[in-house]
């Protein structure tokens, strides 16, 4: 399965930002209500607003940023310059990703296929010649990120993560050549 990096973000990072309404007017001709939430604080913002155009949410930050900054300590410029450190470990993330990416194989299961289980319990039993692998599986369902439903013999249904399957690539029944001793014809 492929990598998938988790950014990690500072405060007043993530905004989410939105109008709700219209409603019936206020007292004050009000129709609207501006909800601005930052995802990282969850410090939410509702103001009530005639209009719902970008005029009104340029008001609100223009007006309650610096008191939301300054209620958390945290200037509106900072002087230490982390936004290359931000970026840096952004590449690096990138690049590790896509480093780890090009070293997986991306197993394509169908449903009906069949497949052998890795026997995790074989630490416990240890055999020099034991298999590591149980089976052949016939696969129910592919679920989402990886998962694979499968049917043992008896028909039971359980779920197993995809990483620790592989095809089984066994022995089909074909039909069998038989050629007499007596009278071979070459072929």
């Amino acid at each position: 399965m492929p990598l998938n990096p988790i950014l990690e973000v500072e405060i007043f990072d993530v905004w989410g930002i939105d109008f709700m309404g219209p409603f019936k007017p206020s007292s004050n001709g009000h129709n609207y209500i501006l909800v601005a939430v930052d995802y990282v604080s969850k410090w939410i913002e509702a103001i009530p607003c005639p209009t719902c155009d970008a005029k009104v949410v340029i008001k609100l930050f223009r007006t309650r940023l610096d008191e939301a900054l300054w209620a958390y300590r945290t200037a509106y410029k900072t002087p230490i310059g982390r936004m290359n450190a931000y970026e840096n470990s952004m590449i690096y993330k990138l690049r590790t990703k896509a480093a780890h990416d090009k070293l997986i194989r991306l197993k394509d299961f169908k449903a009906g296929d069949s497949v052998l289980l890795y026997n995790s319990k074989l630490r416990l039993f240890p055999g020099k010649l034991r298999s590591k692998w149980a089976g052949p599986f016939k696969i129910h369902e592919v679920l989402p990120y990886g998962s694979l439903t499968l049917l043992n013999q008896e028909g039971k249904e359980f779920t197993v993560n995809g990483h620790r399957c592989k095809p089984y690539l066994g022995m089909t029944p074909t039909e069998e050549i038989i050629t007499p001793l007596e009278d071979p014809t070459p072929a």
